[in-house]
């Protein structure tokens, strides 16, 4: 392997939680890349906190840890302000393996779409795209106005994926934790980094 790889395979992928419903698939997300020994930077906006206490009871970094496991948290994940935008996410020299905002709010991809780089999140992803690194946004809204589809369209111009939470059911799914699965599994499908917490088509599971 070349330095090069080996540098881009040692680096932090950075992970952006905003205020869209959907916080389980971020908690997911989170607990597969530390047990995969994913280094994360992970950065979490103001209304991703509250999503985060609205719809999994976790209210703090604390408590996020705890849920994710304290051990392979600490060996992986650094937390940034989402305030901070001189923090080292914001700047292209610092190498990462792409970035990852799940959930996306529709704020937060028309500020992508726009490249206003408010806050950090904002501004890691604007650094995403400009170096042409990965950056998987995944919104959760219906239905969409126009607005949305054309933010949609223009990130995706610009080298973005758009995968949006919606899980399929030909795995037949008979929890709500499978139908996370589903969707954070293509997540890091995306990213390069292998999965087995979902069967793909065609397996003789299927």
């Amino acid at each position: 392997m070349s330095p090069a790889a080996r540098t881009v395979l040692d680096a932090p992928l950075v992970v952006g939680i905003t205020g869209a419903s959907g916080a389980p698939y971020a908690v997911r997300l989170l607990q597969l890349l530390v047990e995969a020994r994913q280094p994360v930077a992970l950065i979490i906006s103001a209304h991703g906190y509250r999503l985060l206490e609205t719809e999994t009871d976790i209210g703090t970094p604390a408590a996020l840890r705890d849920a994710v496991g304290a051990r392979g948290w600490d060996a992986c994940v650094t937390v940034y302000d989402d305030g901070d935008r001189g923090a080292r996410p914001a700047s292209g020299s610092v190498p990462s393996r792409g970035m990852v905002v799940c959930p996306c709010s529709m704020g937060t991809l028309a500020a992508i779409a726009a490249g206003t780089s408010r806050s950090l999140i904002e501004r890691a992803a604007d650094v995403t795209l400009k170096e042409r690194r990965p950056l998987i946004l995944v919104p959760r809204e219906t239905p969409l106005s126009a607005i949305h589809l054309q933010n949609m369209l223009r990130v995706a111009r610009a080298g973005a994926v758009v995968l949006p939470a919606a899980p399929g059911f030909y795995h037949r799914p008979t929890t709500v934790a499978e139908l996370v699965d589903f969707v954070v599994a293509r997540v890091l499908d995306q990213l390069g980094i292998a999965q087995t917490i979902v069967s793909r088509w065609g397996d003789p599971e299927q």
